[in-house]
C-alpha cells in the first residue's frame, strides 16, 4: 500500500510529494522546497519514518516544482528524472527564479539522471509508476500513474476544478485539450488525482464538475 505525504512549499504553494510503501523505499515528486525550513521538513519526515529515497521525479521543469532538487541531490545523491522536452527548462532555473519571483537563484542545478518518456517505468519498493506524456502546460509535462493503487500525480496538467496555464513560453491550449482527452479516456473514474497545487480530487469528479472536462 502506498503512503502519500504532501508538503506545500514556496510562495507558489506547490505540492511536493513523498511516496513510500511497506519496504520504506520512497520517491520524491516535484521537490519545491525553497526555504531552509521547507527543506528541513522534508528531510526530517524522511528520517523520522526511516525512508530510503530512490528516485527524484519531476512532472515538468518549472521553477516552483524543481527549486529543491539541488538539496535532494546533495542529501541523497539522486539526480532528477524529467521528460526530454522539459530538460532545457530545468537548466534555466536561475532565469525562471528571476522571472517568476524576482529573486536570485545561485544553487547549482544537478545533472539530469535520465530523460524519461512513456516507454519508461518507475520502480520503487513493491510498486511502479507508468508515465503519460501530457504536453500543454509545458512541452514535457508528464503524469506518474500507479494503476495498482488507483492514483496519479498530475503536476500542473489537471487540478481540482481547473487545469494548468497554457500562456507560459512553450505552453499550448490545443496540446492541453488533447492531453486532457488522453487522461479522461485512459484513466478510470476512481483514480485519485494528486495535483501540483491545491487539494486532491478524482478523475470522475473532474469529469462531472471541471468546466474544462465536462464536454469532452
Amino acid at each position: 500500500m502506498l503512503n502519500i505525504q504532501k508538503f506545500v512549499f514556496n510562495p507558489y504553494q506547490e505540492n511536493t510529494y513523498i511516496v513510500s510503501d511497506e519496504t520504506n523505499e520512497c520517491v520524491i515528486i516535484d521537490c519545491g522546497a525553497l526555504f531552509d525550513n521547507e527543506q528541513l521538513a522534508l528531510t526530517e519526515y524522511i528520517e523520522e519514518n526511516r525512508l530510503t529515497p530512490v528516485q527524484l521525479l519531476c512532472t515538468h521543469g518549472h521553477f516552483d516544482h524543481c527549486v529543491g532538487i539541488d538539496m535532494v541531490y546533495q542529501q541523497y545523491g539522486l539526480k532528477p528524472l524529467i521528460h526530454s522536452k522539459d530538460a532545457q527548462l530545468m537548466e534555466q532555473l536561475a532565469d525562471q527564479a528571476m522571472y517568476f519571483l524576482g529573486i536570485e537563484y545561485d544553487r547549482e542545478v544537478p545533472p539530469i539522471g535520465k530523460l524519461i518518456d512513456e516507454q519508461d517505468v518507475i520502480n520503487f519498493g513493491n510498486h511502479r509508476f507508468t508515465i503519460l506524456h501530457t504536453p500543454g502546460h509545458t512541452p514535457g509535462s508528464i503524469l506518474f500513474y500507479c494503476e495498482e493503487e488507483h492514483c496519479v500525480f498530475s503536476g500542473d496538467t489537471l487540478f481540482q476544478m481547473s487545469i494548468g496555464r497554457t500562456d507560459f513560453p512553450g505552453g499550448s491550449y490545443q496540446d492541453m485539450m488533447n492531453s486532457l482527452r488522453l487522461i479522461t479516456t485512459q484513466l478510470p473514474e476512481e483514480t485519485v488525482v494528486w495535483s501540483g497545487h491545491g487539494p486532491k480530487t478524482t478523475i470522475g469528479e473532474e469529469q462531472k464538475h471541471n468546466p474544462f472536462l465536462r464536454y469532452m
